[in-house]
């Protein structure tokens, strides 16, 4: 048990990276394609992620897994993140995010149906009040959004149904190789697919008209909401069961809302704010049984 309460802090950690990223792709993304954004969210962090699993000799998924690690990191590092990327060209980070809150209810959801972890009344029910919380907010506040948000935010649920199936999916093959190696493959995965559709579709052109605010960002976006962001992640998901990994990505709209707010001036908004309060409820309900058996050892 104590290994789960730490692995619901870590994920904590992962989904607040998570949140400042999606601010920095909102900066970025009304000057580069999405592509070239994902490539460089996941071409920098495999570079970061590399050396790190050479240099402490991980160890790598077993042969008989290799595809179907990597075709889990060509899942989620390559579709879902330029859903991902196109999903935030459409509204505010903050309100992506808040989309992307939902990703607990798909991940109990597709749990469920695969048959890999049991549901809870406790469980079920914060991961409800979180996921009603943050589509009340975005309900409540689409009057302000900007004209279309509607569709980044649908888009955003097709890219968190494969982010779900990539949690659950991806627990058994991590306990037969080591966190660090099956990300390193996936990633790797992810990133070659993404850089020959971008050479393919020409999306790496709009990258010439960086400055230096713009590298720096984008160095920003594989370093700390790719490589440590998603180290973190799948050390969670190795302690951890995948629905209460996934309920912290509630935390994601947070930092999401403050950078976003820091950055480039989007607005914090009284919907936002109940729904993070909201979300923070459900959190709380959902892991607290964890902790109160941690308590008195």
């Amino acid at each position: 048990m104590r290994g789960e309460w730490i692995g619901v802090w870590i994920a904590i950690v992962s989904s607040s990276l998570g949140g400042t990223a999606a601010a920095i792709t909102r900066y970025l993304v009304s000057g580069a394609d999405p592509v070239a954004l994902a490539v460089l969210r996941w071409g920098i962090g495999f570079l970061c992620v590399l050396p790190a699993a050479l240099l402490t000799r991980v160890r790598w998924p077993e042969r008989r897994d290799w595809l179907p690690v990597a075709a889990l990191g060509l899942c989620f590092f390559g579709l879902f993140f330029i859903l991902y990327n196109i999903a935030i060209g459409y509204t505010t980070a903050a309100r992506a995010s808040l989309a992307l809150a939902t990703l607990p209810l798909h991940t109990m959801v597709v749990a469920a149906l695969l048959r890999t972890e049991p549901l809870t009344l406790r469980k079920t029910l914060g991961v409800c009040i979180a996921v009603l919380g943050a589509a009340a907010a975005l309900a409540a506040g689409l009057g302000s959004a900007p004209t279309g948000a509607w569709r980044g935010e649908l888009i955003m649920t097709a890219a968190v149904i494969c982010m779900a199936f990539y949690n659950v999916l991806s627990r058994p093959l991590m306990r037969r190789s080591s966190p660090l190696g099956f990300l390193t493959v996936g990633m790797g995965a992810g990133a070659a697919a993404l850089i020959v559709v971008g050479l393919l579709t020409g999306s790496f052109v709009a990258l010439q008209n960086f400055g230096p605010p713009q590298w720096i960002a984008g160095l920003y976006l594989g370093v700390g909401g790719g490589a440590a962001a998603f180290i973190l992640w799948v050390m969670a998901l190795q302690r951890a069961t995948p629905t209460r990994v996934a309920n912290t990505m509630t935390v994601n709209p947070i930092a999401a809302t403050l950078h976003s707010a820091l950055l480039i001036g989007e607005p914090i908004t009284a919907d936002l704010v109940l729904g993070l309060i909201a979300v923070f409820a459900g959190i709380w309900l959902a892991t607290s049984d964890v902790q109160r058996a941690v308590v008195p050892g």
